[in-house]
């Protein structure tokens, strides 16, 4: 069973270069790479990206370049085309893959374990069409969302619901919501699924697996920039070698992952 990474990254971005912004002395998207790399499962990684210091940076770390074009790298760009892209690019090189982990360049919490633990998963039961980190957020749970109605008023985004709802969000059913880490994909049922699985996200299928973390950090502003450093000293001590090579150990943390499947 062949088992490659796709790093996804692009240029275009409201925050200018995040995904090699400096957090602690690396490029923020070191640490996707970097932790699909110590996964001892992969067989080849991959980076596709429009811009050119991506595609450099995830090269100095193993990562053969896709340039991404640029159709694939706009605003509006959906990430399953730069999947499909990368993945016609690999049969092309004779490296078509069963499983493909997309780690997404501007998150950095990211563990090997983890990786590993949702690729075994998958392995273990290849109906599985997806696994992929989720965690916990009532703060944000749909029964609080609201929308602006016609006369300038809230309304409840669902006016299906009826009856009493608490306003502790401990008293609310556990909503969960997908991390934007790294997802595990089946590749056949991706390629078969016709767009017709879970929305948004409907490459993934219907048959999806979880495994449960504490957090998850997307870069998007400056001040993500800081709750990812704060969360990689807090989770990711990082070796810097001679020569300028780099590596790091993973240590416990209380955000260790739960692998369950669905």
């Amino acid at each position: 069973m062949k088992i490659n990474a796709l790093l996804t990254g692009r240029g275009n971005n409201s925050l200018k270069d995040k995904n090699i912004l400096d957090v602690l002395g690396h490029p923020v998207l070191y640490y996707p790479a970097t932790a699909c790399k110590k996964c001892n499962l992969l067989n080849n990684f991959y980076c596709s990206s429009d811009d050119d210091a991506i595609l450099s940076e995830s090269k100095n770390i193993g990562y053969e370049s896709i340039k991404r074009p640029i159709e694939l790298a706009a605003p509006n760009a959906q990430h399953i085309d730069c999947i499909i892209h990368a993945l016609n690019v690999m049969k092309e090189k004779n490296d078509f893959p069963d499983i493909l982990v997309v780690a997404l360049a501007n998150n950095v919490t990211i563990k090997s374990e983890w990786v590993t633990d949702c690729i075994k998963m998958m392995k273990d039961d290849m109906s599985i069409s997806a696994v992929v980190p989720i965690y916990e957020d009532n703060d944000h749970h749909p029964l609080r969302a609201k929308i602006i109605d016609e006369n300038g008023r809230l309304q409840m985004y669902d006016d299906r619901v009826s009856g009493n709802i608490s306003t502790n969000r401990q008293d609310l059913t556990p909503c969960y919501f997908l991390s934007h880490n790294f997802w595990v994909l089946n590749v056949e049922k991706l390629i078969h699924s016709n767009g017709e699985g879970q929305q948004p996200w409907s490459f993934m299928g219907d048959n999806i697996g979880y495994y449960i973390i504490d957090e998850s950090i997307d870069i998007h502003t400056q001040s993500d920039l800081l709750l990812a450093e704060y969360w990689i000293k807090n989770n990711i001590p990082l070796e810097q070698k001679c020569g300028g090579g780099y590596s790091y150990k993973v240590v416990s943390s209380a955000a260790a992952g739960k692998a369950v499947a669905a």
